[in-house]
């Protein structure tokens, strides 16, 4: 072990260090990763029971997936808006960003509604279930995602957001484009594994 130490120091090993920020954030993506993963392994375990209710999915889903990229491109534009200091367009973008998640909301409702009239229910048939828990629990995390474009565009306006000072909007953006991506997987393992 001592020759190791010994090693290290001799080759002049510069360690990055990681923003502690990020790391958290990094931290909290995981752990819905780890939540979502379990959730779709319980529906793949939960399908083989035999008791499995075969629905139609909303059209209005994959309507509202398209819409979430639409944001994902949103939010991307924002942020090279802010590398450029156009801090009026990154006003403008994290309005629109946020705007077309509250179309994605009421898609997603919408979508609910489309459901209960095919008589599928959040309690009742576990196929059903598992679709309501996988987009309410996506919508909780958007909701946290719409705080944090609030932060956002809060530091924006006390001119905390430019092209200096990034981090906020980076993380907001990473943030951002992995419920678009969650989104995404969600959507297509309902429709491949209904």
């Amino acid at each position: 072990m001592e020759n190791t130490a010994v090693i290290f120091a001799n080759r002049n090993f510069k360690l990055k260090s990681v923003n502690a920020k990020k790391f958290a954030l990094w931290l909290f993506i995981v752990s819905i990763c780890m939540l979502f993963a379990g959730l779709t392994s319980a529906y793949i375990v939960k399908k083989s029971d035999g008791r499995w209710l075969q629905f139609d999915m909303p059209d209005m889903f994959l309507y509202s997936t398209l819409v979430l990229v639409l944001s994902s491109i949103a939010m991307h534009w924002t942020y090279l808006k802010a590398k450029d200091n156009s801090l009026k367009a990154v006003k403008i973008g994290i309005t629109a960003t946020a705007a077309i998640a509250v179309v994605f909301f009421y898609m997603q409702y919408l979508s609910w509604v489309k459901l209960v009239a095919q008589d599928v229910f959040l309690v009742g048939n576990p196929s059903g279930s598992f679709v309501y828990i996988f987009s309410g629990l996506h919508l909780a995390h958007l909701i946290g995602g719409l705080v944090f474009l609030l932060v956002v565009f809060l530091d924006t306006i006390n001119y905390k957001v430019h092209s200096k000072s990034m981090l906020a909007i980076e993380m907001c953006t990473t943030y951002w484009h992995f419920l678009g991506g969650l989104w995404i997987y969600l959507y297509l393992f309902l429709v491949m594994n209904n």
